[in-house]
């Protein structure tokens, strides 16, 4: 990356990659900022359509559908080393290239493209939770703290040197979605006052301390299992953070739950095996846990919808003493 008096005299042609809304604030950002002092989006590259909800009718990325409003020319390409992808990229001259929430690992041609660099915005505070899932394991982990990177992407996971970073606190009520929707507008705004940076020479990358890292592998639907011999505390964060996605989930005899809203129960130690129903009032479940017990206050059937405890109870049968378990084949 060159660091000259070029980059003040002219504005910037700026390509942006991402794919989910969590994308959309800093494409928006980057479209309403002065082009004079940031730069001009000239195209836009997001992953292909897919196939969403019941009918699995293909459906365009948040991004894309920016995108068509504003008027960019897009890419989807279904491979990074397609060289017809490549060469319409490299069409589109840009002088940096914005990326968040892409979803893709971008190689060494796209890399090198640029001659002000490929620039990041990551859900966390670096060199902490690098990887596709920073938000969702932070509230898993009970995180109290996390914010926004943004960093010059090397061919690394998350680890080329940090530019700009903001704390953003965690709630003890925040759930993944509630966390991303904060940082998502603050990841727009860091990433225009990271090109005006670099474009005035006053932002200097710092290399990240590596033995300080940790990883936020991507998460899969088999990550919402939940396993009661945990303790309430952890059960509590683990709800939080697959909140909205992939969902916490648990069995009721032969039926799947999926839980939206838990929390720890301000009582002593659960005396019954973990899983165990111990109480039922009409706001909540109160489960016992490995640790403390659980009040299980948002529950959603597998064939149902999103209901609170004194609407699920309405038309389901649940006992005092009943076992969640993982798995149907688990439960008694």
């Amino acid at each position: 990356m060159r660091y000259h008096a070029v980059w003040m005299d002219k504005p910037l042609r700026i390509v942006f990659m991402g794919t989910p809304e969590f994308a959309v604030p800093s494409l928006q950002a980057l479209l309403r900022a002065d082009p004079e002092t940031v730069g001009r989006v000239v195209g836009v590259v997001t992953q292909p359509d897919r196939p969403k909800g019941r009918g699995q009718q293909l459906a365009p990325p948040p991004i894309k559908v920016l995108a068509q409003q504003a008027g960019l020319p897009i890419l989807q390409p279904a491979k990074m080393k397609d060289p017809d992808f490549l060469d319409a990229l490299r069409s589109w001259i840009p002088d940096v290239i914005a990326v968040t929430a892409f979803g893709r690992i971008l190689p060494p041609a796209i890399l090198d493209l640029p001659p002000m660099g490929c620039i990041n915005v990551h859900g966390s505070l670096l060199p902490k939770y690098r990887g596709a899932a920073p938000i969702q394991w932070a509230v898993i982990n009970g995180e109290t703290e996390t914010g926004i990177t943004t960093m010059l992407m090397d061919p690394g996971l998350d680890t080329g040197p940090m530019l700009l970073r903001e704390p953003v606190p965690i709630n003890s009520a925040d759930t993944a979605g509630d966390l991303a929707a904060r940082l998502a507008p603050l990841g727009g705004r860091l990433l225009v006052e990271t090109i005006v940076g670099l474009k005035r020479g006053t932002l200097r990358p710092t290399p990240q301390d590596h033995a300080k890292a940790t990883l936020a592998p991507l998460l899969k639907k088999e990550d919402g299992m939940l396993d009661w011999k945990d303790g309430a505390a952890a059960l509590s964060n683990r709800i939080r953070g697959l909140t909205p996605w992939p969902g916490a989930y648990t069995y009721h005899g032969e039926e799947r739950w999926q839980l939206w809203r838990a929390q720890t129960a301000p009582v002593g130690c659960a005396e019954a095996a973990p899983g165990t129903i111990l109480e039922i009032t009409k706001d909540a479940l109160r489960v016992a846990t490995g640790k403390g017990s659980l009040l299980l206050q948002e529950i959603q059937p597998a064939s149902g919808k999103r209901l609170n405890v004194s609407q699920y109870l309405a038309g389901h049968r649940v006992a005092v003493g009943a076992r969640l378990a993982p798995s149907p084949l688990a439960a008694p």
